[in-house]
């Protein structure tokens, strides 16, 4: 009998359930549930896993070969970040913390005062990512903020990832008050070296052993065999081994993946982003190859109104076949941020979500991009590029609900296209589309470290073209 794999993602709206046979590389089943991690987390899981059974036969009696997790209910995964200069430490453990699949909820940069700290301990953190200063660097600022931490009633993990000369001393001041401290390399060891791998490891690996018992997910535990990462890493990295492939299995090159949820849009770009233009100077933090982020702002559902403020009735309906008043549109998209769970059941409820998504994904877009800037000096005009040159990226690939159940997700994605309007935002120029269209991602992610050609070919095989 073929080995079925059964990857679930516990999130905070709905729990999905994706059945596999790993030796067929078929999927043979997917449903999901509401999730219900605010009452008892395995009625969801229960209800979605019995809709999946009742799919398939083969499935009624199945024993699973292994039941892998990802987990984004009871909030997600939040984090404070320290560190020295907003543009630099501060900047680099925000890209280490939204790697490992968090939420920044909080940054802060030089030394820190008592008013900081009381902010931070509202903010209830799960985790706090403390840096600051490259290797032989600063070491007065990390040092000050260590002490800070230790006095706070801040009863976090810390994650520290900062100049290396002061590790020990920080370790001193911080394990006789925190429940936890575990040291890394320095995200920020050099000026123009990037190294987030270490803290995305470290965060991870907290989320595993302390986070999910803190949010009182351990019932998951006994539903699966192993709560591997939070979903937006095992999203991350679904679109790394589908970009750089595995073995002798290719990947389909440098890419951007677009994940639209109900309270973010999320950008990763798996790319170098150095300029195309050999007359084009780089400027400021180096960038990760793999790079996340996330915006608060523009989810389909809890910030639908927001979205709508940032682009103005005019350019929504541009995007979307709008044939109510703008009174109505207004309030029905005002409707959407009360009733999160509103599905669209009219024509005009699809073209709204159309017109929300294409604006939240060019919005997110546009910030997770590289710019250029031009600069008049004594010898000319220079130009110099911030971020990532995307413009050269073949393939833009879409996930999320609004691409699984909505309609029309071409003219979503092409809001993800350069523009001659703003040319210099370095967004992709001539790229193929493919969507998530069987909500799988996630599960190529989880399947990624122990099978990893596996993952590739099952996403070649489900991604849509479109």
């Amino acid at each position: 009998m073929s080995r079925i794999g059964l990857f679930t993602d516990f999130g905070s709206t709905y729990t999905k359930v994706v059945a596999i046979d790993l030796d067929n590389e078929v999927l043979v089943g997917q449903s999901q549930s509401n999730s219900t991690v605010d009452r008892n987390i395995e009625i969801g899981f229960q209800s979605a896993l019995k809709r999946l059974r009742s799919q398939n036969s083969e499935l009624l009696d199945c024993e699973f070969h292994v039941k892998l997790s990802s987990s984004s209910a009871a909030g997600g995964l939040g984090l404070v970040v320290i560190g020295l200069v907003p543009g630099l430490t501060m900047k680099a453990a925000q890209m280490a913390a939204l790697g490992a699949g968090a939420k920044v909820k909080g940054a802060f940069c030089y030394k820190l005062n008592h008013d900081e700290i009381l902010k931070m301990e509202t903010l209830c953190p799960d985790i706090v990512l403390l840096a600051g200063g490259t290797n032989g660097g600063n070491e007065d600022v990390i040092l000050h903020n260590a002490r800070m931490l230790a006095d706070s009633d801040i009863q976090a993990p810390i994650v520290v990832a900062g100049n290396k000369a002061c590790v020990d001393t920080i370790k001193n001041i911080l394990e006789p008050t925190k429940p936890g401290v575990t040291i890394v390399d320095n995200v920020l060891g050099d000026l123009d070296r990037l190294n987030v791998e270490p803290s995305r490891e470290a965060i991870r690996q907290i989320f595993m052993n302390r986070i999910i018992h803190a949010k009182g997910l351990d019932k998951a535990i006994t539903l699966v065999d192993q709560v591997l990462m939070p979903t937006p890493m095992a999203v991350l990295k679904a679109a790394e081994i589908m970009s750089l492939g595995s073995g002798p299995e290719s990947g389909l090159g440098e890419l951007i993946l677009i994940d639209i949820g109900g309270a973010t849009t999320d950008v990763h770009s798996i790319a170098h982003g150095h300029p195309s233009d050999p007359n084009v100077m780089e400027k400021g933090l180096p960038e990760p190859f793999s790079k996340r982020t996330v915006e608060g702002d523009l989810g389909l559902r809890y910030n639908a109104v927001s979205i709508l403020e940032a682009v103005g009735i005019d350019r929504l309906c541009r995007y979307g076949l709008l044939t109510s008043s703008p009174t109505a549109l207004e309030a029905k998209i005002k409707h959407l941020s009360e009733d999160i769970r509103d599905l669209p059941k009219t024509d005009e409820d699809f073209e709204i979500d159309i017109a929300l998504a294409r604006s939240a994904l060019e919005m997110a877009v546009e910030r997770h991009s590289g710019q250029l800037e031009q600069i008049f000096t004594s010898t000319g005009m220079v130009r110099i590029q911030r971020g990532k040159d995307l413009t050269h990226i073949k393939t833009i690939i879409g996930t999320g609900g609004i691409f699984a159940f909505g309609k029309n997700p071409l003219k979503i994605l092409e809001g993800a296209l350069f523009s001659d309007n703003n040319p210099l935002i370095l967004k992709p120029k001539n790229p193929k589309f493919l969507i998530d269209k069987k909500y799988i991602l996630f599960a190529i992610g989880l399947l990624a470290d122990t099978e990893p050609e596996k993952a590739v070919r099952i996403g070649k095989k489900y991604l849509v073209s479109i």
